[in-house]
């Protein structure tokens, strides 16, 4: 009876392994999320409202920002295009600018400086494009 107990624990003993195996491939070989951790800093010289930021897939953005503040957001790129960034200047005027195209396998950092008159810098530090 010692025997068949033994068996029977290295038989789960090696269950066990193989479980842990299989979970530690799946993870390997799974899905992958790209990510881009983006900062908008407003340098305007005054305080905007309505912010978004437009990217493939999906948008984020304040009801306000104040001047010389900054946001971050960490966005999943999923499918291709331009990143557009809208908001409404403190003297009330509608800005709207049109920034780099993102693709799905890129992840990094993205820091978009909101400018005076309606201009924008953008930095990105992005994986390549396929």
């Amino acid at each position: 009876m010692k025997d068949s107990l033994r068996v029977r624990i290295s038989m789960m003993q090696h269950r066990i392994l193989a479980t842990l195996m299989l979970s530690a491939l799946v993870a390997a070989t799974g899905c992958h999320s790209y990510h881009v951790e983006t900062t908008v800093e407003n340098r305007t010289g005054g305080a905007i409202q309505l912010l978004e930021v437009d990217y493939p897939s999906a948008s984020f953005g304040a009801n306000r920002l104040a001047a010389g503040a900054e946001f971050h957001y960490r966005i999943q790129l999923r499918g291709s295009g331009a990143l557009k960034v809208q908001y409404t200047a403190a003297d009330g005027h509608q800005v709207q600018i049109e920034g780099p195209v993102l693709a799905e396998p890129q992840e990094g950092r993205l820091e978009i400086a909101l400018l005076p008159a309606g201009k924008a810098e953008f930095h990105p530090e992005l994986t390549a494009q396929p």
